[in-house]
């Protein structure tokens, strides 16, 4: 049976992450309160902002920026968007 956690995006208990998906502290944090599916979720909108603003992750400001957002997303408050970004339609 797969683990469970109480998710700080979605306020509620869902399937957590097999391990952390960072070394250290903030990935133990992540591990034990973020679920797979908000993970999955600010997965895909980071390769959005990543893509949208043209961010480079070997810039230590562009990572640092991601992990502001990160923060922000998981915890519910307003956070980037990429601006004139339209989603491909199904």
């Amino acid at each position: 049976m797969s683990r469970t956690v109480f998710c700080k995006k979605y306020q509620e208990e869902l399937e957590g992450l097999d391990a952390p998906p960072y070394p250290g502290p903030k990935g133990q944090e992540i591990f034990e309160s973020v679920s797979r599916k908000a993970w999955q979720d600010w997965q895909a909108h980071q390769t959005m902002l990543i893509n949208e603003k043209h961010l480079s992750l070997v810039d230590p400001e562009a990572r640092k920026y991601l992990q502001q957002e990160m923060d922000k997303f998981f915890a519910g408050d307003e956070y980037d968007l990429a601006e004139g970004y339209v989603p491909p339609s199904e």
